[in-house]
């Protein structure tokens, strides 16, 4: 039904329905702003690579088929324009966790909780490569298949198994020392 909707809304837009793009938004932004987040590990950062994702939406969308899913070309491009703020940002990491999961807990012990499980991910993310936490990030966090995942890199599907094997070790390794450390 969603991708019903989606291609409805992408051939009204591509027609010049301001409305339509900005549901065809409305739609997408969780997902580009959670991936984002993720793969910068910094909340405003993420904020602006999303808005350079629907810049680069609205530019192309001339070129998009309406028949196809359009959540790979917005991983695609998610991940593409992460890389380039990436090379970009020589800022240090700053984790905004408290901001990112207030009003998620249902007291504020759980928040507080929730808050330092997600830093220590967000923290173990950032010390992977830039492809084992691309990897990780749409394959374990997002849900895509491999296939998808090897799509959207760009790569093979065994390169990105591996990129998960090696990933997944250094994040066991990081969350068991940071668990051990709070225990």
């Amino acid at each position: 039904m969603e991708q019903t909707l989606l291609r409805r809304l992408i051939k009204s837009a591509k027609e010049g329905d301001v409305a339509a793009f900005e549901r065809i938004i409305a739609l997408n932004e969780r997902t580009v702003l959670r991936v984002a987040r993720r793969l910068l590990v910094d909340s405003e950062d993420a904020k602006d690579a999303a808005q350079e994702v629907f810049i680069r939406l609205h530019r192309g969308l001339g070129r998009l088929d309406e028949t196809k899913d359009l959540a790979p070309w917005l991983y695609r491009v998610t991940v593409n324009i992460c890389r380039d703020f990436k090379r970009r940002s020589k800022r240090n990491v700053r984790l905004d966790v408290a901001a990112n999961m207030a009003g998620k807990a249902q007291s504020p012990e759980q928040a507080i909780l929730q808050a330092q499980q997600y830093e220590i991910v967000l923290a173990g993310l950032a010390t992977l490569s830039t492809r084992e936490r691309e990897a990780i990030v749409l394959r374990d966090l997002e849900g895509c298949t491999t296939s998808e995942v090897a799509g959207i890199l760009g790569t093979s599907e065994a390169t990105v198994r591996s990129q998960l094997s090696t990933g997944r070790m250094k994040m066991r390794k990081i969350l068991a020392g940071r668990i051990g450390r709070q225990s």
